[in-house]
């Protein structure tokens, strides 16, 4: 085991070579690297025997290290994962402790995504829960049996509390003073895991183990990160998508004091300089003259045309049961539109990453959530091998799926300006908020028609339902994933629907155009979520029905809907009489196998509205954190709150309108409502929790704002003008 404690600050600014071989800052120490080497021929899988290697690290000082595979971008991800291991280990929440793993995607890989180390899809806990389960219990097992065969007792008549073996006959060790001796020991090739009902610290509000050192600036973002010799980037892009460098004057720009070199590159210009103020000076003096022939250069409102316009076509089948024409025959007929508008993602911390030229290749430092596509990329680029390119992964000031790009997008920058510059000095590369909102990805701009029709006892017969958008997936690393043309992330949340309909016919155009697009919080949920909830309570109303009832006798075949759907009801009140100008609505919906329902109150004052209050239920497994699972659901509230009321990305002759806060302005503190998050109490396996709180919102809010006026507001942003005078 461990020599010394375990630097967890070296640990992020260590080449990955001096990682695996336990040299420098590491202190020539790895836990049981006897037993399994830190390499493997093939990724990792569910069906793998315990790798207590990989993840965990046992110091003389007692001190236990959780490497974290996935990347912390605010969800709580350190301090979910190492709860897991602490559980199996028997250990004290105090000796507990996590580091970011490096990139290897065969040791480090994302279950749910295959041979790929990665974030994202809200997989980070449902993925290592077994993985990370073994682990522990391995390393646990391994520490017994030391001490075990230290003290000449049956392993059986050991116990372990806090992070202290015991014995009857007075015996007591702790894990540090146990793991040299461990190491010596074979590794278990299977170990019995805990009883549910047995967990001390999973299930339990346990403190973060990141806020104090990100309340008191000690955490480490890739903004902090400062080499020897660093130059700063900034990058000119085009004003429009698919513009290219035609030409460029760099004369004025090169006199701006502090700019060392101005180069071309793919995305653009970039200008490199000793410190940022100097380079973004330099990119004000920069003339370029772009290439704009085969740039996107519609509106969104000449584009929504066109979506409309594809609508009416026939379309791609992503389900269908029952009749040929779902609404054949019904007693009433009810239609409806939504238009859902391009979204930024608008993480806090801007974009931005540090590249560094050395003897085996080169080193990143970045918030990263893709490693394996950005190490290949880097190093396609760089002419590298990708085990020649170290991705030292730091905390990220929010993602919401912009560091999950296929592309890599802002990492290749990094890696050709590096290139470009001869590789001869690390390189910081900014983007600023203004680059990414006017030359980022964005939440595809969607179009959705829905035809549904009711029987003659107000019973749902029949859903028809056309969607008209991008796919994201199309074109690019993973179009593997695109099915007989389908994009699941375009459907999803509508093609798989709960509710019990007899004939249901789901279709999907995929629109062509210049915009760049990528998921975002919660994915296609964000606009099927709100279409499917909206109507299904217009449903409700047109049949004289309780909007809850409505819902629950179409979900007897789906019992955790029906479990949230309940507890939400039952906590905000529902059925309670309201007072004129109050409104209070309600939605239920199944995302990334966590579910999710929600009740908005509203008041409504001459058009005035202000979200008073949320009460949210969850079901999301085993809680591995409460705490964290409630943070992560009142977080959602808040970031989704504001794509609800206002935000939206508009182009005018396919230039981006919107550049800072000031144009796409997030939830304000005064707009926050109170939000109650109550979990429905599980032994299933944990899932996601990252993204599920979005989706519920933008319904709950939309159908307690008719509760409250009668008004039916379908296309998001709302259109509060409209409620004038109400």
């Amino acid at each position: 085991m461990f020599a010394k404690p375990l630097d967890t600050a070296a640990l992020a600014t260590t080449s990955r070579r001096a990682f695996l071989k336990g040299s420098g800052a590491l202190g020539g120490a790895l836990v049981l690297s006897t037993y399994l080497p830190l390499r493997q021929a093939k990724a990792a899988t569910f069906a793998d025997p315990p790798q207590p290697n990989a993840f965990i690290r046992i110091a003389p000082d007692d001190s236990v290290t959780v490497l974290i595979k996935h990347l912390d971008m605010g969800q709580g991800t350190t301090t979910g994962l190492t709860t897991i291991v602490a559980e199996e280990l028997d250990a004290d929440w105090g000796q507990m402790r996590f580091a970011f793993a490096p990139a290897d995607a065969k040791l480090y890989n994302n279950l749910a995504f295959g041979p790929m180390q990665g974030t994202g899809g809200s997989t980070s806990v449902a993925n290592s829960w077994e993985q990370l389960r073994k682990a522990g219990a391995a390393a646990r097992a391994m520490l017994v049996a030391a001490a075990a065969e230290t003290w000449k007792v049956p392993a059986g008549e050991i116990t372990i509390e806090k992070g202290v073996l015991r014995h009857s006959s007075g015996k007591t060790a702790r894990f540090g003073e146990l793991a040299a001796k461990a190491a010596t020991l074979p590794l278990p090739a299977d170990v019995k895991l805990k009883d549910p009902k047995d967990f001390k610290l999973i299930g339990t509000r346990l403190p973060r183990l990141d806020s104090a050192d990100k309340t008191d600036g000690k955490a480490i973002y890739s903004l902090d990160i400062r080499r020897p010799g660093q130059l700063t980037a900034v990058v000119m892009h085009p004003p429009r998508f698919g513009g290219k460098v035609k030409s460029f004057d760099a004369a004025d720009a090169k006199k701006v004091a502090g700019v060392v070199d101005v180069v071309a590159i793919p995305s653009g210009v970039a200008v490199v300089a000793k410190d940022t103020w100097s380079a973004m000076k330099g990119r004000e003096a920069l003339k370029v003259e772009w290439d704009l022939a085969g740039a996107e250069s519609r509106s969104t409102d000449a584009l929504m045309a066109e979506y409309k316009a594809m609508a009416r076509e026939p379309g791609l089948k992503a389900a269908a049961r029952g009749q040929a024409d779902p609404v054949a025959g019904a007693a009433k007929l009810l239609e409806a539109e939504f238009e859902f508008p391009y979204l930024a993602h608008a993480p806090m911390e801007p974009l931005n990453g540090v590249i560094e030229p050395t003897a085996e290749g080169a080193t990143i430092w970045t918030g990263s959530q893709f490693q394996t596509v950005e190490q290949a990329t880097a190093a396609k680029i760089l002419g590298l091998k990708p085990e020649q390119v170290t991705i030292n992964t730091l905390f990220a000031g929010g993602s919401f799926g912009r560091r999950a790009t296929p592309t890599a997008d802002y990492v290749a920058e990094m890696a050709t300006i590096l290139k470009a510059t001869g590789m001869k000095a690390p390189i910081h590369l900014l983007r600023t908020r203004e680059d990414d909102m006017h030359a980022g990805y964005y939440r595809p701009m969607v179009y959705h028609k829905v035809r549904a029709g009711l029987d003659g006892a107000g019973n749902l017969a029949g859903w028809e339902h056309v969607i008209v958008t991008k796919s994201i997936m199309s074109g690019t690393i993973l179009d593997m994933m695109v099915k007989d043309g389908i994009d699941s992330t375009s459907v999803e949340g509508v093609s798989d629907m709960p509710y019990a309909v007899p004939n249901f016919l789901a279709t999907v155009h995929n629109a062509k155009e210049g915009v760049p697009v990528l998921w975002w919080r919660s994915v296609g949920h964000t606009h099927t979520g709100h279409v499917v909830e909206a109507f299904m309570d217009e449903l409700a109303h047109a049949a004289g029905k309780d909007a809850v009832e409505f819902r629950l006798a179409m979900l007897k075949d789906h019992p955790r809907h029906v479990g949230v759907l309940k507890l939400a009801a039952e906590k905000a009140g529902w059925g309670e009489k309201l007072p004129q100008g109050k409104g209070r609505g309600i939605a239920v919906h199944e995302s990334f196998n966590s579910y999710v329902a929600m009740v908005a109150d509203v008041s409504v004052d001459n058009g005035q509205v202000k979200i008073d209050r949320v009460v949210a239920a969850v079901d999301c497994g085993i809680a591995v954190n409460p705490d964290v699972i409630a943070a992560q659901v009142e977080g959602s509230v808040g970031f989704a709150l504001s794509a609800v009321l206002r935000n939206k990305i508009t182009m005018t002759d396919g230039e981006v309108e919107q550049a800072n806060f000031d144009t796409y302005e997030p939830t304000r503190m005064s707009e926050m409502p109170k939000v109650e998050v109550h979990l429905v109490k599980s032994t299933e396996a944990p899932t996601g929790i990252g993204e599920p709180g979005v989706p519920c919102l933008a319904p709950a809010i939309s159908n307690a704002i008719f509760s409250a006026t009668g008004k039916r507001l379908r296309s998001l942003p709302l259109d509060l003008a409209s409620l004038s005078g109400t």
